[in-house]
């Protein structure tokens, strides 16, 4: 009897395996340094000019700032990357029709940082929990990230249904990585970012995917209003909130928010419905039964 040939795991198979056995995966040289050091040249002067956060949760030893898609160039390589995009959709796209930005964040957490609290991003949304994964995050280090100066802790094991568990995970694990490389976990998993103990400042970015029915973390049309917007490709701009997501979430005017971004409007616009299919088929049924009930007409 012939066996059937095993075929490898692609990238992203493989990577999909890890992240929703463990919660999270690091993937390493997934982009070139000195990409990564021509995004962080951008956003220096940026650090320079940011305050410190206010409040024990940020850290009142951290700069933050979002809106990254504006301020350099080079972000959108980060956020649209092919293999990121293929495991949100598959992390995500059980709960959704189509993917979102949530946020693009740039950290930078100087010495004498304490731990942050361990948290769970999907306790964002007051939602069902253990059932439903409600974003996905991407750390990018802009510097090396070490147990010393901050790197991101994770409690591995700790997503999923195991996030309805009221005692706290025992173990953490300090994810030590390097520029190019980039730490990819689910919203039900524990972390938060580790003490910076050293002399150096830890800088990186954050980048999270949402449902995209959902509320996004940064409200993503005031960070990319229409003027912005239109300069994105199509691609990109759907990503930020220029699209509709079923049945008719996000519109304007009854109509795909992609509309904003053309050339011109036109001086009369009529609502189109943008159902699921069960829905336009439920319609559809009531229209036809309402039909038969008047004779046909």
């Amino acid at each position: 009897m012939a066996t059937q040939m095993q075929l490898p795991l692609s990238p992203a198979d493989h990577w999909e395996v890890q992240l929703l056995l463990h919660g999270y995966c690091t993937v390493p040289d997934l982009v070139p340094p000195a990409q990564v050091a021509a995004l962080d040249a951008d956003l220096a002067p940026q650090f320079e000019e940011t305050d410190f956060c206010r409040g024990d949760f940020y850290g009142e030893y951290t700069k933050r700032f979002g809106r990254l898609l504006t301020r350099s160039e080079h972000a959108a390589a980060f956020v649209q990357h092919p293999l990121i995009i293929e495991l949100v959709e598959r992390a995500l796209g059980a709960w959704c029709d189509t993917v979102q930005l949530n946020l693009t964040q740039a950290i930078e957490i100087h010495p004498g940082a304490p731990q942050q609290m361990p948290h769970r991003d999907q306790d964002m949304w007051e939602g069902v929990k253990g059932e439903t994964e409600y974003l996905l995050n991407v750390m990018w280090p802009f510097t090396p990230y070490t147990q010393e100066n901050g790197a991101t802790l994770v409690y591995p094991g700790s997503h999923g249904a195991r996030a309805l568990d009221p005692s706290e995970p025992d173990m953490s694990v300090a994810v030590e990585m390097v520029p190019g490389s980039a730490l990819i976990f689910l919203g039900s998993t524990l972390h938060g970012a580790g003490g910076n103990s050293s002399e150096a400042i830890r800088r990186g970015m954050i980048v999270s995917y949402a449902l995209g029915w959902l509320k996004p973390y940064e409200n993503q049309w005031l960070a990319y209003p229409p003027d912005v917007a239109r300069r994105f490709p199509p691609e990109l701009a759907a990503l930020v909130g220029y699209r509709q997501h079923r049945p008719n979430l996000g519109n304007w005017e009854g109509l795909c928010p992609s509309v904003l971004l053309g050339e011109g409007l036109p001086d009369r616009i009529g609502a189109v419905d943008a159902l699921r299919p069960d829905q336009a088929e439920m319609v559809g049924a009531f229209r036809r039964g309402l039909g038969r009930a008047n004779g046909g007409r």
